[in-house]
């Protein structure tokens, strides 16, 4: 295989998947188990930010990104990640994962969060968050939460429960079919206390 043969391109719908049978290869079944997951589950990704690598026609690695938020903060989720065995240790997987910092800077996004192996993030700019800043909806060791920060700030934005952007922003919008029906002490029904 020539490395210089590999094509880096957006994600495609085309692409779903094999980019399924990537994931499933790479992380099995318990892969819906994983805290990052549940996030994922709250709405789409973001396809413009998402790539894969392709190889003699075939998607090879794929890299993922997810908006999420947490307290007054927003940032992308990186993940997952993965790459087809025959294909890893060729530095393919580092550079999908600085296309899509490379995207997500563009996109004007303020930090790029994952869950992962300091050693392997760490030189492509990822650090440690600082323990307890952040949470995840399932069980995770809270020192492989890692970010990258884009815009000064953003990342101490990013504060408790990290969850997929639409999902937060649906329990703190009021439904507007309910808007001025006031439910007990005046709170709209359909609204989340924050």
């Amino acid at each position: 295989m020539n490395i210089a043969d590999v094509a880096y391109l957006p994600e495609q719908p085309a692409h779903d998947p094999e980019i399924e049978h990537i994931n499933e290869e790479a992380f099995g079944p318990g892969r819906f188990a994983r805290a990052a997951y549940k996030i994922r589950e709250g709405g789409p990704h973001e396809r413009t930010l998402s790539f894969v690598a392709v190889y003699q026609g075939a998607v090879i690695a794929s890299v993922r990104m997810t908006r999420i938020a947490a307290g007054e903060g927003r940032a992308l989720l990186l993940g997952p990640l993965a790459v087809r065995p025959d294909y890893k240790n060729l530095g393919i997987g580092r550079r999908l994962v600085r296309f899509a910092i490379e995207a997500a800077e563009q996109a004007d996004a303020g930090a790029v969060v994952l869950v992962g192996d300091e050693p392997y993030y760490g030189p492509l700019g990822f650090g440690r968050v600082p323990r307890g800043q952040l949470s995840m909806p399932r069980p995770v060791d809270l020192d492989r939460i890692l970010a990258v920060e884009l815009k000064p700030g953003a990342l101490a934005k990013l504060k408790g429960m990290a969850d997929h952007e639409d999902r937060v922003s649906k329990q703190t919008i009021p439904s507007p079919r309910l808007r001025g029906e006031g439910g007990p002490k005046g709170r709209m029904r359909g609204s989340a206390e924050v």
